[in-house]
Formats: structure tokens, sequence, C-alpha cells
């Protein structure tokens, strides 16, 4: 199982957040929303629902942190609007 970590501008699958083998990357926009902004899973890890898991774990967070999101990246973007329950997540 996948550890998901929670840095300072992202979640990230790895050793350190300057170095992930995968990680989803969000800036804050004002106090309630945050952007995101870029995901990246290297190849050892493509193909695995990596990308699913690291928005899923930053969702999770925006939502107990009350936060909406702006899915700047394509990849996040597409996942949430087709995803029913994401949907009140999108600013």
């Amino acid at each position: 199982m996948l550890e998901i970590k929670k840095g300072t501008k992202s979640f990230y699958v790895g050793d350190s957040e300057e170095n992930p083998i995968a990680e989803m990357t969000f800036v804050h926009s004002g106090d309630n929303v945050i952007i995101i902004d870029r995901t990246y899973v290297s190849d050892e890890l493509k193909g695995q629902g990596v990308g699913k898991l690291l928005l899923k774990e930053l969702v999770d967070w925006a939502r107990k942190e009350d936060k909406k999101i702006i899915p700047l990246c394509s990849y996040a973007k597409a996942q949430m609007e087709k995803n029913q329950a994401y949907h009140d997540m999108i600013y």
C-alpha cells in the first residue's frame, strides 16, 4: 500500500516533497480556496490509480479544512467533473 503524505504545497508519494515519485500540487487562493495546479505520476507508478488516490486525499483534506477547489490541472478537473462525490467541492 502506498503511503500518501501531505507536504506544504502537495500531496505526494516518496521520500520527500522535494523528490516525489508522484504528487498533486496545490496553491492557496484566499482563505477558502485551493487551486490544484499539477499532477505528476512517475513511470514506475503509472496505471495504478495513484492520481486518483492523491486526489482523494487532497479532497478529503480540503473538505475537513472547509475549502473549495479550483482544478486547473486537466487530470484533476476531469476526475472531479466525472465523480459525483467531488462536485460539491468544485469552486
